[in-house]
């Protein structure tokens, strides 16, 4: 089979955006190349591996990568990423030089693309993030090993919303708990929170593509029987309480159903957001306090906001 690279050359800031359109569109996957990932002076408290080659990264920017089927609906699909990239100015998000070029790959190319991209990551105190094909054996006991293929996920794990949410499903977590994932993507927060002791986990996506990365990764970590995954558009029409709420989706998303997140969760329950912006984070912090939510911590990574609220406890 013949696969076309969608080669989009943009910003840091618009990497999620962009990731979300070209996912959409019906790719499986999303390879990230930022020139600023040379120069970062990195702190490995977690044992993090850090391998870059020079030769892999654009001269400045980042550099989008996804392969699309050769088919008749190749042309219209590729107009109908550029138009909906174009739609981020109206969200005030600097798609920077927006240039984009198209390459023919076969299969085998195809998928080595992936492979050298990919190894396994130490994302916080317990929890690994590993490529489905890499041998990994843990270095402690209680270490916790989560299993991706970023050929059916939306992207490897290891970014910094991902990253920041997980560390705060860590120590927000405790045994027994219901936990919702709302914009689940390749479902590597549904399989966090159960390995971190959650119950349950209630997991919600409108987007078909995401629903399916979900279903199949919680196959490969061996907790489908206690994921349930569902298309949905955020908590509409949602009834069951959960104790904690964790959503790595854009704050324009984040703002469109605060207020459903702090009816279903318990009281004292937590709302861990990430994917935030750094010139939206004030708006989110608003939105959560209107909301009747309590700030308990902002944190962040590079140039990403991860904001955990809490619904007060003896509140309805």
């Amino acid at each position: 089979m013949k696969w076309t690279e969608l080669c989009i050359y943009t910003t840091n800031e618009a990497i999620e955006p962009i990731s979300n359109i070209i996912h959409e569109a019906g790719a499986s996957g999303v390879v990230i190349e930022d020139r600023q990932e040379l120069d970062k002076e990195r702190e490995t408290p977690f044992g993090e591996i850090y391998d870059l080659n020079p030769d892999d990264y654009p001269e400045e920017g980042v550099r989008l990568k996804a392969y699309l089927p050769v088919n008749s609906f190749l042309g219209e699909t590729v107009s109908e990423i550029k138009q909906a990239i174009n739609n981020l100015l109206l969200y005030d998000i600097d798609i920077g030089l927006n240039k984009i070029t198209l390459s023919e790959v076969n299969e085998e190319q195809w998928a080595t693309a992936w492979k050298k991209y990919y190894k396994p990551v130490k994302i916080s105190e317990r929890v690994t993030i590993t490529p489905t094909w890499e041998d990994y054996q843990p270095v402690s006991t209680d270490e916790l090993i989560i299993e991706l293929d970023p050929g059916m996920a939306f992207g490897t794990g290891t970014h910094p919303t991902t990253v920041l949410s997980i560390q705060a499903l860590e120590r927000y977590i405790e045994k027994g708990q219901i936990v919702m994932d709302v914009g689940c993507g390749s479902g590597v927060l549904s399989v966090a929170s159960i390995l971190l002791g959650a119950d349950k986990v209630l997991a919600y996506d409108l987007d078909e593509v995401a629903v399916e990365s979900t279903r199949l990764n919680v196959k490969v970590n061996k907790v489908a029987q206690q994921v349930v995954v569902k298309q949905n558009n955020l908590l509409e029409h949602v009834k069951e309480e959960a104790d904690i709420i964790v959503a790595n989706i854009l704050a324009e998303i984040i703002l469109r159903f605060e207020q459903d997140a702090y009816k279903l969760l318990k009281p004292g329950g937590y709302f861990i957001t990430s994917g935030i912006i750094q010139n939206k984070k004030e708006n989110v912090k608003e939105g959560l306090l209107n909301a009747g939510f309590e700030i308990l911590e902002v944190n962040q990574m590079e140039d990403w906001i991860s904001i955990i609220a809490q619904k007060p406890e003896g509140s309805r």
